[in-house]
């Protein structure tokens, strides 16, 4: 295989995927990573799968690949290519049919004081001292740890999708953010800091509820969650939000249904 240019990663092979050509006018080349010690499963090894950063990127384009399995790691489209595992499972929840559980509820009932503002993804302090705390406390000795303006900018910010920053807030007092983007068939939860002080408001939980009913009200089908992953607790909430449809062998499935 031809190697491709460098990349801030390493040097990468070239490999087209099972993925056809998403753009007739500009066909997307993708990528593979060398090996690398997996961040959920740290006792396996991982691959990702890349689309060429240098390549065209769009919302509509983005969102026909969030619809095979691929994420967003700021301007970088990604997906697991693990050749032995396949604990990583895209998630997304269908709106329409979603029923909170009890919990949820019970969640949802007691964060009625938070405002929640719907802001921009440009940067702003107040965000960035948030998600520093949190990282630093939630994440502390990862590879996350220990955060620059550049770092949180280059994770969170997309120069070609609208990222929203909805922040939830109890008077002046800013509790929580989640970064979230703005596709055409709803929104894609990138990702969810808060204070780790109010760890006892749920507010991961309340965050995803809040995006789920937001589409409701745009009237579009579904919030993306990222990769479930069963074995790894950080990640396995996702299929407490149901139905949860997970990306399984090329097409959408109801996640309960397979692994209940």
């Amino acid at each position: 295989m031809p190697l491709s240019r460098p990349f801030k990663h390493g040097v990468m092979k070239n490999v087209l995927s099972d993925s056809q050509p998403m753009s007739k006018s500009q066909p997307l080349l993708f990528y593979i990573t060398p090996e690398h010690r997996c961040s959920y499963l740290p006792e396996k090894e991982s691959v990702s799968l890349f689309a060429d950063p240098y390549g065209h990127m769009d919302t509509t384009l983005y969102g026909r690949f969030i619809d095979r399995g691929f994420r967003r790691s700021g301007n970088h489209i990604y997906r697991p290519h693990c050749p032995d595992c396949k604990a990583c499972v895209a998630t997304r929840a269908p709106v329409l049919d979603f029923k909170p559980n009890r919990s949820q509820r019970r969640n949802w009932r007691g964060n009625q004081d938070i405002t929640v503002i719907v802001r921009s993804s440009e940067y702003r302090d107040e965000h960035f001292q948030l998600y520093r705390c949190y990282i630093n406390t939630r994440h502390a000795g990862g590879e996350m740890e220990n955060p620059t303006p550049h770092s949180y900018r280059s994770f969170l910010s997309c120069s070609w999708i609208e990222t929203l920053f909805i922040e939830f807030r109890v008077g002046d007092q800013l509790l929580g953010i989640a970064a979230s983007d703005v596709l055409p068939q709803g929104l894609s939860a990138v990702y969810t800091f808060f204070d780790p002080n109010q760890s006892q408001r749920g507010l991961g939980t309340y965050a995803v509820s809040w995006q789920i009913a937001e589409v409701q009200r745009r009237g579009l089908d579904y919030v993306y969650l990222g990769y479930w992953i069963k074995a790894n607790q950080k990640m396995s909430y996702k299929s407490r939000f149901r139905p949860i449809h997970g990306y399984i062998d090329g097409r959408w499935s109801d996640l309960s249904t397979i692994h209940p």
